[in-house]
């Protein structure tokens, strides 16, 4: 299965965008209106995986109603923000960090809903019980920048007792989780596919989860969905169509995991037939998909958390970050 990989916005991406004349959307190359009241716009995914096949097929519903709806997919989240931000695109989905990194640089975006819950867990070598074992030990991250290793330094920092390991950049989610069943690092954080993964090779015995970050940063959402804020309010209903048909896409998958595992044979051919159905499975059991699920509350944590590890500045609203009206809408 393959990983995407979740990382911050950059410094010089964030002077590009406060630097940047942002056009309205409803005027720009990146939506343009049709005959009968219909519209086209794009969506931007970032090299899409089991998660983003939702949000492709609430793009198809769109499709459905007239509209013509485009897809475009990306190497970096980056490259979606700053599309969005100068209104060539108007929805993405991928890592909240870089969105939340450019609203707080003053950039016309608005996350709308949520992509998955947080997944994210630190497992170890086994006999490792606790991160007081992992003190000076190799600590693999995919960078200094990602979300998970935000998380996994916040985790250190909150129970560690000073004891910190000794991070190693080695890049994907896949390619740590082979290392660590190898015994060539002591600890990493996975996603639920990589778990999934070590089992299907008969190596998950080599491994054992030290700290799960649903439990213990549950409101912390790592990938939601965002918009151009001018898209928004110039195209509400398309909007809510969107976001709507995102909502139950997520409750079918609910309802089954076979649904999840049609998407996937749908819109990522090219995934591994047999580990989909476990990775699907696993979603679906610890209810992760829930396009609905933010709250100002969660918001507020999410933005606070990311102010702790230095993404963002202290301050920022989740009223100012996000727009929860679509989901309430969906919801009821």
């Amino acid at each position: 299965m393959r990983i995407r990989k979740k990382r911050l916005l950059t410094g010089a991406l964030l002077v590009a965008l406060t630097a940047t004349t942002v056009p309205a959307c409803g005027t720009d190359a990146g939506t343009t209106s049709l005959p009968g009241g219909k519209l086209s716009f794009t969506v931007a995914v970032t090299e899409p995986d089991i998660t983003a096949v939702p949000v492709l097929a609430a793009a198809d519903a769109v499709r459905r109603q007239g509209h013509d709806v485009k897809i475009v997919e990306l190497a970096e989240p980056e490259l979606a923000i700053e599309g969005l931000a100068q209104g060539d695109y108007a929805i993405s989905a991928e890592a909240t960090g870089p969105a939340l990194s450019a609203i707080d640089q003053g950039a016309p975006i608005k996350i709308i809903a949520d992509v998955v819950a947080n997944q994210w867990a630190v497992y170890g070598k086994p006999g490792t019980g606790s991160c007081t074992d992992l003190r000076g030990r190799p600590f693999g991250i995919f960078s200094e920048g990602a979300v998970a290793t935000a998380m996994s330094k916040d985790w250190v920092r909150a129970t560690c007792r000073g004891a910190t390991p000794d991070y190693l950049t080695i890049g994907g989610s896949d390619v740590r989780a082979q290392a660590l069943a190898a015994g060539e690092i002591d600890a990493t954080p996975l996603e639920i596919s990589d778990a999934v993964a070590l089992e299907s090779t008969g190596r998950a015995d080599r491994v054992t989860k030290v700290a799960d970050f649903a439990k213990t940063l549950p409101d912390v959402h790592p990938q939601t969905v965002y918009a151009n804020a001018d898209f928004l309010t110039e195209h509400r209903e398309v909007s809510q169509a969107f976001v709507t048909a995102l909502v139950r896409e997520h409750a079918r998958i609910n309802a089954s995991a076979n649904h999840l595992v049609r998407l996937v044979h749908r819109y990522l051919p090219d995934e591994d037939p047999e580990d989909v159905p476990r990775i699907a499975a696993r979603y679906r059991s610890r209810k992760l998909f829930d396009a609905a699920a933010l709250t100002p509350h969660n918001v507020q944590r999410t933005i606070d958390f990311f102010a702790r590890a230095d993404v963002i500045d202290p301050g920022l609203k989740a009223k100012d970050a996000a727009d929860l009206s679509f989901v309430r809408e969906a919801a009821s």
